[in-house]
């Protein structure tokens, strides 16, 4: 029975059936929480998405389509969009208020860098400036980007694209 399809395990689980979401659990899970610890770069919190993604399995299985790709991928999504999610509702692990942050040692080396960068982000928009922050301070790829924006994938990478070349410009 362990080796019944995916899309058979997710009819069943429409049905109400424990036993196949279990299994669909033990093949999918380590893939959905090596993904979120990816994202949230937090083994607990990849751990609340794991849970959270196959509760959304039992609840809403019936929305798997086929037509649109294989339920590995399905499960897969969940549990990237909630892991998303999750990074957006918690506090920034370093925002660029916290990096920017005066320490000791006014006009030391480093803090006169912090200056120096500081200045060179004030040249770009509120949007640019997030979008850099999301995708060197929080260390998101082109792709999570799109998905945490709601973004097509062509337009994250122009605008950063955009963004960067304006910081090079100015911190020449």
């Amino acid at each position: 029975m362990d080796g019944e399809p995916d899309e058979h395990l997710l009819r069943r689980v429409v049905r109400g059936d424990e036993e196949a979401l279990l299994l669909l659990y033990r093949r999918y899970a380590p893939h959905v929480h090596a993904l979120a610890r990816r994202i949230l770069r937090d083994g607990e919190a990849a751990k609340e998405v794991v849970q959270d993604t196959f509760l959304r399995i039992w609840r809403k299985a019936e929305r798997f389509d086929p037509a649109l790709g294989t339920p590995r991928t399905w499960i897969l999504t969940i549990g990237h969009r909630l892991a998303l999610k999750a990074l957006k509702a918690r506090p920034k692990t370093l925002s660029l208020e916290e990096w920017d942050a005066p320490e000791e040692g006014v006009g030391s080396e480093d803090h006169l860098e912090r200056l120096w960068v500081r200045e060179a982000l004030g040249v770009l928009s509120e949007e640019e400036r997030r979008l850099v922050e999301l995708a060197y301070f929080q260390g998101l790829s082109h792709s999570e980007l799109a998905l945490f924006l709601g973004w097509p994938l062509g337009t994250v990478k122009s605008r950063l694209r955009r963004a960067l070349e304006k910081l090079k410009v100015r911190l020449r």
